[in-house]
């Protein structure tokens, strides 16, 4: 059983660009044997040499010379038992995943046992945008692997998700994190999950069943506090944030997004102070330096706001957002050799980001 890693799957899932051999020639006879056949093994069929040259191409990126070597053991009479397997698995690495489950859908049918040809099925259909095909797999894949395989269980609760099968999805992500299905922990897990797919009201309501569930479960408020800042319900978000923070009082995140919702109601005095105590906890992280900065600027403070956004920066050096609020300061500060600088990079960093999106 070949494991399906979880970055595997993200670089599939977003589209990230694969290297592809070159094939041979078309007018290459498909009888003719290849370079791997030729060479005699006697220990080994030339169906299985071929089955093993191929997955080291798919293993250098040679997608395409991989495909067309076992291709040619199409027209072989009798067809190699495995062959589709094979072909199956190489177009899913080469993220050709409709033409993949094809083949998959073949090595099922020739074999009902193979493991991973219905993983690979399921994945297959979940990263071609067609979670409702990907199920009936994915769900056969976790009665074989109730708890190893955390990467299907996470791809069978997304698909459920996109299925608006809430309740499946909640006892997917269960699974995956070793919580009861109607514990506090499940909702909150899936109410994350559901917010990162912008499926936002029902977000709220599983947070609101995990609060209600455990109203000191940590993390539950935070989430709550990030939905109605979201949706700039800036009182709820304060109260949410309030209650996170008297439950566990030393996660800055909280702080931060707190002075966020501060800020947003130009309490910026609340805001900095708080910045200065989730900067105090982490102060690794760069999104509370870089509001401190624009806090600091909107109190009149450039030459402060000046020394938090080039903090900022050195963190984050390829960040559009600092950049921009360090023009701005230079510009109130009468600075405007080095704003027009601080600018025009901020925009110049804007404009690969989108590029690369």
């Amino acid at each position: 059983m070949v494991r399906i890693g979880s970055t595997a799957v993200f670089a599939a899932a977003c589209g990230a660009v694969l290297m592809v051999g070159t094939a041979p020639s078309p007018a290459q006879d498909p009888q003719a044997p290849t370079s791997l056949e030729s060479s005699s093994n006697p220990g080994k069929s030339p169906a299985a040499e071929v089955f093993a040259n191929a997955r080291r191409l798919s293993e250098q990126g040679q997608y395409e010379e991989a495909i067309f070597q076992l291709q040619q053991l199409s027209a072989r009479t009798p067809r190699p038992a495995g062959l589709s397997h094979e072909l199956g698995t190489a177009f899913y690495k080469k993220g050709d995943y409709l033409k993949a489950a094809e083949y998959l859908k073949q090595a099922i049918a020739e074999s009902p046992d193979d493991n991973e040809a219905t993983q690979l099925l399921g994945l297959s259909y979940y990263l071609a945008g067609r979670p409702a095909e990907a199920i009936p797999y994915l769900e056969k894949v976790q009665t074989w692997y109730p708890r190893a395989n955390v990467d299907a269980s996470y791809i069978l609760g997304i698909c459920y998700i996109q299925s608006k099968n809430y309740p499946q999805a909640r006892i997917a992500f269960a699974r995956m994190f070793d919580v009861k299905p109607d514990s506090a922990a499940s909702y909150l897990f899936t109410a994350r999950m559901l917010f990162r797919q912008e499926f936002d009201p029902i977000a709220e309501e599983y947070a609101q069943k995990a609060v209600s569930l455990d109203p000191k479960l940590p993390m539950a408020h935070y989430l709550l506090g990030e939905l109605h800042l979201y949706k700039s319900r800036i009182p709820e978000a304060i109260a949410d944030l309030q209650q996170e923070l008297a439950i566990n009082p030393g996660f800055a995140a909280a702080y931060y997004k707190l002075a966020d919702a501060y800020s947003r109601i130009q309490k910026y005095d609340d805001a900095e102070r708080l910045l200065q105590r989730s900067i105090w906890l982490d102060p690794t992280s760069t999104g509370p330096m870089i509001l401190m900065g624009k806090v600091l600027e909107k109190k009149g403070e450039p030459v402060l706001a000046v020394r938090a956004l080039q903090r900022a920066i050195t963190m984050d050096p390829n960040n559009p957002i600092p950049h921009h609020l360090l023009g701005q300061a230079y510009r109130d500060l009468g600075k405007n050799e080095d704003a027009e600088r601080e600018l025009r990079l901020g925009q110049e960093l804007q404009q690969k980001q989108d590029a690369n999106q």
